[in-house]
């Protein structure tokens, strides 16, 4: 057999029919044909051994061709596989064909030129599809090796930099000791984007595993706003949390075993000092406040702008409880346009203090790995609100 053969799968109930398949297409040099007669035993030949292309009648005893369509499509963990349907019958739904996965669709009796054209562009599309995605896995390969390589210089070179403005090796002018905090503060920025990029690399790889457990909100809410205060302090920006009970009023019993959610304490504090820290690094003037309840009516959420929004559109969380983490500034605001695009990889917007364009993206990822949802509501000049809403604890 040659290594470049494409192998093909026919399947069949009538052996008449996979034989005029077979000498049909066996004229073919690198065409490696297999014949199966019903569909279970084609399922298990594809999770065997997965074909490059199938040739399926619909009308099967048992299994029919539309089912095993549909568990071929359904098991992610198959690569690509071009289905042809083939019927007799001028009766059959192409429609549900291809709405249970199928590429093609050709009836009985077929003309010879045209099944062989029909073969050969699912070949083509297949071919195609596998060199994109091996074009993607190289790129995902190249980032994650990239961003894991930059990561040590740039903390070996922070370290010798702090040694010196330790005075580790003698006691540097001021004017050095200027432009070497300069270079510690740009290297800590690129590292910063370096690990974000690197999150992020793994969730869209899916390589993410999350590590759950119990735990309150409101702690790691307060945790992060007190991580970040000085930072507010510095701006002279007012940094607090604010915690609602269920009609709005603001909590006065204890909140540290309030507002149980359950998920991954390292990613929802990653999401939450990117919020914070953005909506500090972009307020002038004000304050950031974040507000924290438990709403036990609302299901979706239609904050992605100021405007109203097709019902049909809103995100929905699948839960009748959910545990909401508003983060509300008094900053610029953020125009409609950007606001549809502002979870996007590597958009960075307008404004002159953007970032990456990866931290809104990566807070987005992690939101929806927790089975919840990141929305904003925005309005210029008059501030933005990022609300993150969770499962409470034990509903996922």
């Amino acid at each position: 057999m040659l290594s470049n053969s494409v192998k093909i799968l026919a399947v069949d109930d009538v052996p008449d029919n996979l034989f005029i398949l077979e000498s049909i297409l066996t004229d073919v040099d690198e065409y490696d044909i297999s014949c199966v007669e019903n569909g279970k035993i084609a399922i298990e030949k594809v999770l065997e051994n997965p074909p490059d292309l199938i040739l399926l009648d619909v009308m099967m005893p048992g299994i029919d061709g539309y089912e095993v369509t549909r568990r071929i499509r359904e098991n992610r963990a198959l690569p690509y596989i071009p289905i042809l349907l083939v019927t007799a019958h001028d009766h059959s739904s192409l429609a549900e064909g291809l709405d249970s996965g199928a590429d093609d669709f050709i009836r009985k009796p077929f003309d010879i030129d045209e099944l062989m054209a029909r073969v050969r562009s699912l070949i083509r599309l297949k071919h195609s599809l596998d060199e994109q995605s091996e074009m993607i896995r190289q790129r995902d390969d190249f980032v994650a090796r990239l961003t894991h390589d930059l990561r040590t210089p740039l903390v070996a070179a922070n370290r010798m930099l702090s040694l010196c403005l330790e005075d580790a090796f003698g006691t540097p002018p001021d004017s050095v000791k200027e432009a070497l905090s300069s270079i510690i503060t740009n290297n800590e920025n690129l590292l910063q984007m370096t690990n974000t990029l690197l999150q992020v690399y793994r969730h869209e790889a899916g390589h993410k595993k999350l590590s759950k457990s119990a735990f309150s909100a409101y702690t790691l809410v307060n945790e992060v706003v007190r991580e970040l205060k000085p930072l507010a302090d510095d701006k002279g920006i007012d940094l607090s949390i604010e915690a609602l009970s269920t009609d709005g009023k603001a909590q006065v019993e204890s909140t540290s075993t309030s507002y149980w959610i359950e998920g991954d304490r390292i990613e929802l504090r990653r999401l939450l000092t990117n919020l914070l820290g953005n909506a500090i690094k972009f307020t002038d003037s004000g304050c950031v406040t974040a507000q924290i309840s438990v709403n036990s009516s609302k299901v979706g959420s239609s904050k992605v702008g100021s405007s109203k929004v097709d019902s049909s559109k809103i995100e929905q969380v699948p839960l009748a409880e959910v545990v909401e983490i508003a983060i509300k500034d008094t900053g610029p605001g953020i125009e409609l346009e950007a606001q549809k695009r502002i979870f996007e990889w590597f958009y960075q917007g307008s404004h002159m203090k953007s970032g990456s364009g990866l931290g809104l993206h990566l807070s987005k990822r992690i939101a929806e790995m927790h089975e919840g949802t990141l929305t904003l509501e925005s309005k210029v000049g008059k501030g933005s609100t990022f609300t993150l809403m969770l499962p409470v604890a034990g509903r996922f």
